[in-house]
Protein backbone atom coordinates (compact mmCIF):
# COMPACT_ATOMS: atom_id res chain seq x y z
CA UNK A 1 0.00 0.00 0.00
CA UNK A 2 1.58 3.22 -1.11
CA UNK A 3 1.57 6.20 1.28
CA UNK A 4 -0.01 9.43 0.00
CA UNK A 5 2.33 12.38 -0.07
CA UNK A 6 0.79 15.82 0.57
CA UNK A 7 2.21 19.28 0.44
CA UNK A 8 2.08 21.58 3.45
CA UNK A 9 -0.47 23.76 1.71
CA UNK A 10 -2.67 20.70 1.11
CA UNK A 11 -2.41 19.63 4.73
CA UNK A 12 -3.26 23.10 6.02
CA UNK A 13 -6.14 23.43 3.58
CA UNK A 14 -7.47 20.02 4.60
CA UNK A 15 -7.37 20.90 8.26
CA UNK A 16 -9.13 24.22 7.54
CA UNK A 17 -11.86 22.37 5.66
CA UNK A 18 -12.32 19.91 8.50
CA UNK A 19 -12.53 22.69 11.10
CA UNK A 20 -14.89 24.81 9.02
CA UNK A 21 -17.27 21.86 8.71
CA UNK A 22 -17.38 21.40 12.49
CA UNK A 23 -20.62 22.95 13.76
CA UNK A 24 -19.21 23.65 17.22
CA UNK A 25 -16.15 25.50 15.91
CA UNK A 26 -18.09 27.46 13.31
CA UNK A 27 -20.17 29.30 15.92
CA UNK A 28 -18.45 29.44 19.28
CA UNK A 29 -18.27 31.79 22.26
CA UNK A 30 -14.98 31.83 24.14
CA UNK A 31 -14.43 33.33 27.59
CA UNK A 32 -10.99 34.68 28.44
CA UNK A 33 -8.76 37.61 29.30
CA UNK A 34 -7.48 39.92 26.56
CA UNK A 35 -3.72 40.33 26.14
CA UNK A 36 -1.41 41.73 23.44
CA UNK A 37 -4.27 43.77 21.97
CA UNK A 38 -3.19 45.65 18.83
CA UNK A 39 -4.98 47.64 16.16
CA UNK A 40 -3.21 47.74 12.81
CA UNK A 41 -3.42 50.56 10.23
CA UNK A 42 -5.61 48.27 8.12
CA UNK A 43 -8.28 48.51 10.82
CA UNK A 44 -7.99 44.85 11.81
CA UNK A 45 -7.70 44.02 15.52
CA UNK A 46 -5.35 41.27 16.73
CA UNK A 47 -5.23 39.95 20.29
CA UNK A 48 -4.88 36.83 22.41
CA UNK A 49 -7.42 35.30 24.75
CA UNK A 50 -6.00 33.42 27.69
CA UNK A 51 -7.07 31.63 30.84
CA UNK A 52 -5.06 29.91 33.56
CA UNK A 53 -3.92 27.06 31.34
CA UNK A 54 -3.92 28.10 27.67
CA UNK A 55 -4.05 30.87 25.09
CA UNK A 56 -5.90 31.37 21.82
CA UNK A 57 -4.93 33.80 19.06
CA UNK A 58 -7.77 35.94 17.75
CA UNK A 59 -8.42 38.37 14.91
CA UNK A 60 -11.32 40.77 14.36
CA UNK A 61 -11.49 42.26 10.90
CA UNK A 62 -12.25 45.93 10.38
CA UNK A 63 -15.88 45.43 9.38
CA UNK A 64 -16.72 43.72 12.66
CA UNK A 65 -14.46 46.01 14.73
CA UNK A 66 -16.37 49.14 13.65
CA UNK A 67 -19.46 47.78 15.37
CA UNK A 68 -17.77 47.58 18.78
CA UNK A 69 -19.43 49.80 21.37
CA UNK A 70 -16.42 49.83 23.69
CA UNK A 71 -12.68 49.87 23.26
CA UNK A 72 -11.15 46.52 24.23
CA UNK A 73 -8.02 46.68 26.32
CA UNK A 74 -5.52 44.31 27.89
CA UNK A 75 -6.75 42.65 31.06
CA UNK A 76 -10.45 42.76 30.19
CA UNK A 77 -12.51 39.64 30.75
CA UNK A 78 -14.64 39.16 27.63
CA UNK A 79 -16.81 36.77 25.70
CA UNK A 80 -15.59 36.51 22.12
CA UNK A 81 -17.98 35.18 19.45
CA UNK A 82 -16.94 33.82 16.08
CA UNK A 83 -15.49 30.73 14.42
CA UNK A 84 -12.24 28.86 14.84
CA UNK A 85 -10.35 28.07 11.66
CA UNK A 86 -6.85 27.66 10.27
CA UNK A 87 -4.86 30.34 8.55
CA UNK A 88 -3.34 28.19 5.77
CA UNK A 89 -0.22 30.25 5.27
CA UNK A 90 1.00 29.78 8.86
CA UNK A 91 -0.75 26.54 9.66
CA UNK A 92 -2.01 28.08 12.91
CA UNK A 93 -5.57 28.04 14.06
CA UNK A 94 -7.20 31.14 15.53
CA UNK A 95 -10.53 32.59 16.48
CA UNK A 96 -12.02 34.77 13.77
CA UNK A 97 -13.95 37.07 16.10
CA UNK A 98 -17.21 38.67 14.97
CA UNK A 99 -18.22 40.22 18.28
CA UNK A 100 -16.99 41.05 21.80
CA UNK A 101 -18.86 41.74 25.00
CA UNK A 102 -17.52 42.26 28.50
CA UNK A 103 -17.94 39.21 30.63
CA UNK A 104 -20.43 40.03 33.38
CA UNK A 105 -20.93 43.66 32.20
CA UNK A 106 -22.93 44.80 29.19
CA UNK A 107 -20.91 46.25 26.36
CA UNK A 108 -23.15 49.32 26.24
CA UNK A 109 -22.40 50.07 29.86
CA UNK A 110 -18.70 49.58 29.24
CA UNK A 111 -18.82 51.89 26.24
CA UNK A 112 -20.67 54.48 28.32
CA UNK A 113 -18.06 54.43 31.09
CA UNK A 114 -15.16 54.58 28.63
CA UNK A 115 -16.59 57.56 26.77
CA UNK A 116 -17.50 59.28 30.03
CA UNK A 117 -13.92 58.94 31.27
CA UNK A 118 -12.49 60.15 27.97
CA UNK A 119 -14.71 63.24 27.68
CA UNK A 120 -14.23 64.14 31.34
CA UNK A 121 -10.47 64.14 30.80
CA UNK A 122 -10.94 66.48 27.82
CA UNK A 123 -12.90 68.95 29.95
CA UNK A 124 -16.32 68.51 28.34
CA UNK A 125 -17.96 68.23 31.76
CA UNK A 126 -16.16 71.23 33.27
CA UNK A 127 -18.66 73.34 35.28
CA UNK A 128 -16.80 76.52 34.29
CA UNK A 129 -17.75 75.89 30.67
CA UNK A 130 -21.47 75.71 31.37
CA UNK A 131 -23.51 78.71 30.26
CA UNK A 132 -26.32 80.29 32.29
CA UNK A 133 -29.84 79.91 30.93
CA UNK A 134 -31.75 83.04 29.87
CA UNK A 135 -34.33 84.03 32.49
CA UNK A 136 -36.95 85.04 29.93
CA UNK A 137 -36.15 83.33 26.60
CA UNK A 138 -37.87 84.70 23.53
CA UNK A 139 -37.35 81.62 21.37
CA UNK A 140 -36.71 78.00 22.36
CA UNK A 141 -35.46 75.38 19.90
CA UNK A 142 -36.35 71.76 20.58
CA UNK A 143 -34.20 69.03 19.03
CA UNK A 144 -36.26 65.83 19.22
CA UNK A 145 -38.55 63.55 17.25
CA UNK A 146 -41.65 65.19 15.84
CA UNK A 147 -43.59 61.94 16.31
CA UNK A 148 -42.82 61.26 19.98
CA UNK A 149 -44.94 62.06 23.01
CA UNK A 150 -42.12 64.17 24.45
CA UNK A 151 -42.61 67.08 22.03
CA UNK A 152 -46.33 67.29 22.80
CA UNK A 153 -45.68 67.32 26.55
CA UNK A 154 -43.09 70.06 26.21
CA UNK A 155 -45.29 72.22 23.97
CA UNK A 156 -48.20 71.88 26.36
CA UNK A 157 -46.14 72.87 29.39
CA UNK A 158 -44.37 75.74 27.63
CA UNK A 159 -47.68 77.20 26.43
CA UNK A 160 -49.19 76.88 29.90
CA UNK A 161 -46.27 78.35 31.82
CA UNK A 162 -45.07 81.05 29.42
CA UNK A 163 -47.27 81.71 26.35
CA UNK A 164 -44.97 84.54 25.18
CA UNK A 165 -42.17 82.16 24.15
CA UNK A 166 -41.80 81.05 20.54
CA UNK A 167 -40.94 77.40 19.92
CA UNK A 168 -39.03 76.07 16.91
CA UNK A 169 -38.93 72.32 16.40
CA UNK A 170 -35.85 70.81 14.79
CA UNK A 171 -37.12 67.28 14.01
CA UNK A 172 -34.54 64.49 14.15
CA UNK A 173 -34.40 60.77 14.64
CA UNK A 174 -33.64 59.99 18.27
CA UNK A 175 -32.61 56.35 17.93
CA UNK A 176 -30.84 54.23 15.37
CA UNK A 177 -27.55 54.52 13.56
CA UNK A 178 -28.46 57.80 11.82
CA UNK A 179 -29.70 59.54 14.97
CA UNK A 180 -26.39 60.89 16.39
CA UNK A 181 -25.43 62.66 13.16
CA UNK A 182 -28.90 64.20 12.82
CA UNK A 183 -28.91 65.44 16.42
CA UNK A 184 -25.42 66.94 16.12
CA UNK A 185 -26.32 68.59 12.80
CA UNK A 186 -29.50 70.11 14.24
CA UNK A 187 -27.55 71.65 17.13
CA UNK A 188 -24.93 73.06 14.75
CA UNK A 189 -27.68 74.38 12.44
CA UNK A 190 -29.45 76.17 15.29
CA UNK A 191 -26.17 77.83 16.32
CA UNK A 192 -25.18 78.81 12.81
CA UNK A 193 -28.50 80.53 12.11
CA UNK A 194 -29.02 81.75 15.71
CA UNK A 195 -32.48 80.23 15.74
CA UNK A 196 -33.10 80.39 19.49
CA UNK A 197 -32.03 81.72 22.88
CA UNK A 198 -32.20 78.23 24.39
CA UNK A 199 -32.13 74.64 23.09
CA UNK A 200 -33.79 71.55 24.59
CA UNK A 201 -32.23 68.32 23.32
CA UNK A 202 -33.74 64.98 24.22
CA UNK A 203 -36.44 62.37 23.90
CA UNK A 204 -38.84 60.29 25.98
CA UNK A 205 -37.97 57.19 27.92
CA UNK A 206 -36.77 53.84 26.58
CA UNK A 207 -34.19 51.14 27.00
CA UNK A 208 -30.48 51.89 27.08
CA UNK A 209 -30.34 50.89 23.43
CA UNK A 210 -33.15 53.35 22.61
CA UNK A 211 -31.34 56.18 24.39
CA UNK A 212 -27.92 55.33 23.00
CA UNK A 213 -27.85 58.18 20.46
CA UNK A 214 -27.42 60.57 23.40
CA UNK A 215 -24.35 58.63 24.54
CA UNK A 216 -22.64 59.30 21.22
CA UNK A 217 -19.35 61.19 21.10
CA UNK A 218 -20.48 63.22 18.09
CA UNK A 219 -23.51 64.52 19.99
CA UNK A 220 -21.38 65.30 23.04
CA UNK A 221 -19.01 67.50 21.03
CA UNK A 222 -21.93 69.29 19.34
CA UNK A 223 -23.43 70.16 22.73
CA UNK A 224 -20.04 71.29 24.07
CA UNK A 225 -19.41 73.58 21.07
CA UNK A 226 -22.89 75.14 21.16
CA UNK A 227 -22.98 78.87 21.85
CA UNK A 228 -26.67 78.55 22.69
CA UNK A 229 -27.34 77.19 26.21
CA UNK A 230 -28.66 73.61 26.12
CA UNK A 231 -30.90 71.65 28.45
CA UNK A 232 -30.50 67.87 28.12
CA UNK A 233 -33.80 66.04 28.60
CA UNK A 234 -33.36 62.33 27.90
CA UNK A 235 -35.65 59.58 29.15
CA UNK A 236 -36.92 59.32 32.71
CA UNK A 237 -35.33 60.59 35.91
CA UNK A 238 -33.12 57.50 36.56
CA UNK A 239 -31.75 57.60 33.01
CA UNK A 240 -28.37 59.32 32.72
CA UNK A 241 -26.61 59.89 29.40
CA UNK A 242 -23.41 61.54 28.23
CA UNK A 243 -25.52 64.45 26.97
CA UNK A 244 -26.62 65.12 30.55
CA UNK A 245 -23.01 65.58 31.65
CA UNK A 246 -22.06 67.91 28.77
CA UNK A 247 -25.21 70.06 28.67
CA UNK A 248 -25.49 73.33 30.55
CA UNK A 249 -28.38 71.87 32.56
CA UNK A 250 -29.78 68.37 32.96
CA UNK A 251 -33.54 67.86 33.25
CA UNK A 252 -35.00 64.68 34.72
CA UNK A 253 -37.56 64.40 31.88
CA UNK A 254 -38.59 66.37 28.80
CA UNK A 255 -41.52 67.78 30.79
CA UNK A 256 -39.11 68.89 33.49
CA UNK A 257 -36.95 70.56 30.82
CA UNK A 258 -39.93 72.67 29.72
CA UNK A 259 -40.50 73.69 33.34
CA UNK A 260 -36.83 74.65 33.78
CA UNK A 261 -36.68 76.53 30.47
CA UNK A 262 -39.27 79.21 31.19
CA UNK A 263 -40.68 81.03 34.21
CA UNK A 264 -44.26 80.40 35.37
CA UNK A 265 -46.66 83.12 34.25
CA UNK A 266 -48.62 82.90 37.52
CA UNK A 267 -45.44 83.40 39.51
CA UNK A 268 -44.48 86.29 37.25
CA UNK A 269 -47.90 87.85 37.75
CA UNK A 270 -47.51 87.62 41.52
CA UNK A 271 -44.09 89.24 41.27
CA UNK A 272 -45.45 92.03 39.07
CA UNK A 273 -48.34 92.62 41.48
CA UNK A 274 -45.90 92.82 44.38
CA UNK A 275 -43.67 95.24 42.49
CA UNK A 276 -46.66 97.36 41.49
CA UNK A 277 -47.78 97.57 45.13
CA UNK A 278 -44.27 98.57 46.18
CA UNK A 279 -44.14 101.24 43.49
CA UNK A 280 -47.51 102.65 44.61
CA UNK A 281 -46.28 102.80 48.20
CA UNK A 282 -43.07 104.57 47.19
CA UNK A 283 -44.95 107.06 44.99
CA UNK A 284 -47.41 107.81 47.78
CA UNK A 285 -44.53 108.53 50.15
CA UNK A 286 -42.90 110.80 47.56
CA UNK A 287 -46.17 112.65 46.96
CA UNK A 288 -46.70 113.10 50.69
CA UNK A 289 -43.18 114.49 51.12
CA UNK A 290 -43.67 116.82 48.14
CA UNK A 291 -47.02 118.01 49.55
CA UNK A 292 -45.43 118.77 52.92
CA UNK A 293 -42.67 120.73 51.23
CA UNK A 294 -45.23 122.65 49.16
CA UNK A 295 -47.19 123.55 52.27
CA UNK A 296 -44.00 124.70 53.96
CA UNK A 297 -43.03 126.86 51.01
CA UNK A 298 -46.52 128.30 50.60
CA UNK A 299 -46.43 129.41 54.27
CA UNK A 300 -43.14 131.26 53.85
CA UNK A 301 -43.21 135.11 54.07
CA UNK A 302 -41.79 135.50 50.58
CA UNK A 303 -44.88 133.88 49.08
CA UNK A 304 -47.51 135.24 51.52
CA UNK A 305 -46.40 138.92 51.17
CA UNK A 306 -43.63 139.64 48.65
CA UNK A 307 -43.49 143.40 49.50
CA UNK A 308 -43.11 142.73 53.20
CA UNK A 309 -40.47 140.13 52.46
CA UNK A 310 -38.55 142.62 50.29
CA UNK A 311 -38.77 145.27 53.04
CA UNK A 312 -37.36 142.82 55.56
CA UNK A 313 -34.55 141.96 53.20
CA UNK A 314 -33.90 145.71 52.59
CA UNK A 315 -33.63 146.32 56.34
CA UNK A 316 -31.27 143.39 56.68
CA UNK A 317 -29.21 144.79 53.79
CA UNK A 318 -29.09 148.30 55.36
CA UNK A 319 -28.03 146.84 58.68
CA UNK A 320 -25.31 144.85 56.98
CA UNK A 321 -24.10 147.92 55.07
CA UNK A 322 -23.94 149.91 58.36
CA UNK A 323 -21.89 147.21 59.97
CA UNK A 324 -19.53 147.09 57.00
CA UNK A 325 -19.11 150.90 56.98
CA UNK A 326 -18.44 151.00 60.76
CA UNK A 327 -15.91 148.21 60.42
CA UNK A 328 -14.24 150.04 57.55
CA UNK A 329 -13.97 153.32 59.52
CA UNK A 330 -12.51 151.50 62.51
CA UNK A 331 -9.97 149.85 60.24
CA UNK A 332 -8.99 153.18 58.68
CA UNK A 333 -8.63 154.82 62.12
CA UNK A 334 -6.45 151.99 63.33
CA UNK A 335 -4.16 152.23 60.31
CA UNK A 336 -3.99 156.05 60.62
CA UNK A 337 -2.87 155.78 64.23
CA UNK A 338 -0.23 153.25 63.20
CA UNK A 339 0.94 155.67 60.48
CA UNK A 340 1.39 158.51 62.96
CA UNK A 341 3.34 156.28 65.31
CA UNK A 342 5.69 155.12 62.56
CA UNK A 343 6.12 158.74 61.27
CA UNK A 344 7.15 159.91 64.74
CA UNK A 345 9.70 157.15 65.01
CA UNK A 346 11.13 157.99 61.59
CA UNK A 347 11.30 161.68 62.46
CA UNK A 348 13.22 160.90 65.63
CA UNK A 349 15.72 158.87 63.65
CA UNK A 350 16.11 161.45 60.82
CA UNK A 351 19.61 163.03 60.45
CA UNK A 352 17.94 166.38 59.81
CA UNK A 353 16.67 166.28 63.38
CA UNK A 354 20.31 166.39 64.55
CA UNK A 355 20.95 169.55 62.55
CA UNK A 356 18.46 171.52 64.69
CA UNK A 357 20.81 171.06 67.58
CA UNK A 358 23.69 173.03 65.85
CA UNK A 359 25.32 170.21 63.96
CA UNK A 360 26.13 170.23 60.23
CA UNK A 361 26.45 167.54 57.52
CA UNK A 362 29.52 167.81 55.22
CA UNK A 363 29.47 166.25 51.77
CA UNK A 364 31.88 166.03 48.87
CA UNK A 365 31.06 167.46 45.49
CA UNK A 366 29.36 164.21 44.51
CA UNK A 367 27.17 164.20 47.68
CA UNK A 368 29.26 161.61 49.54
CA UNK A 369 29.12 162.25 53.29
CA UNK A 370 32.54 163.11 54.70
CA UNK A 371 33.28 161.12 57.83
CA UNK A 372 37.14 161.53 57.84
CA UNK A 373 39.66 164.19 56.92
CA UNK A 374 41.28 161.55 54.73
CA UNK A 375 38.37 161.87 52.28
CA UNK A 376 39.37 165.45 51.25
CA UNK A 377 42.37 167.35 50.18
CA UNK A 378 43.27 171.05 50.31
CA UNK A 379 41.36 172.94 47.58
CA UNK A 380 38.47 170.38 47.30
CA UNK A 381 34.94 171.74 46.96
CA UNK A 382 32.63 170.66 49.77
CA UNK A 383 28.97 171.19 50.71
CA UNK A 384 27.92 171.99 54.29
CA UNK A 385 24.23 171.36 55.11
CA UNK A 386 22.74 173.20 58.09
CA UNK A 387 19.24 173.28 59.61
CA UNK A 388 18.04 176.12 57.41
CA UNK A 389 20.17 175.69 54.25
CA UNK A 390 23.55 174.74 52.80
CA UNK A 391 26.98 176.34 52.23
CA UNK A 392 29.34 175.63 49.34
CA UNK A 393 33.01 175.97 50.43
CA UNK A 394 36.57 175.07 49.52
CA UNK A 395 39.04 173.30 51.83
CA UNK A 396 41.76 175.68 52.89
CA UNK A 397 43.64 173.33 55.15
CA UNK A 398 43.41 169.69 56.23
CA UNK A 399 44.55 168.86 59.77
CA UNK A 400 44.54 165.25 60.96
CA UNK A 401 44.53 164.56 64.68
CA UNK A 402 45.57 161.27 66.22
CA UNK A 403 43.07 160.05 68.82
Amino acid sequence: MSQQVLSISQINEYIRTVMDSDLLLSNVAVRGEISNYKVYPSGHHYFTLKDDGAALKCVMFRGNATRLRFRPDNGMQVLAMGKISVYPRDGAYQLYCTGLILDGVGDLYAAFEQLKTKLAAQGLFDPNHKKPLPQHPKTIGIVTSSAGAAIHDMLRILNKRYPLVKVKLLPVRVQGAEAPAEIASAIAYANHHKLADLLIVGRGGGSIEDLWAFNDEQVAYAIYKSQIPIISAVGHEPDVTISDFVADLRAATPSNAAELAVPDKDSLQQTLDSLSASMVTVLQKQLQAARQRLNLLSASPSLESPDKYLQQQQKALDLLCGKMLSAQMQNISRHHQQFLTYAAKLDALSPLKVLTRGYAMVQTGNDTIIRSVKQVNTGDSIKITLQDGSIDANVACVKEEVL
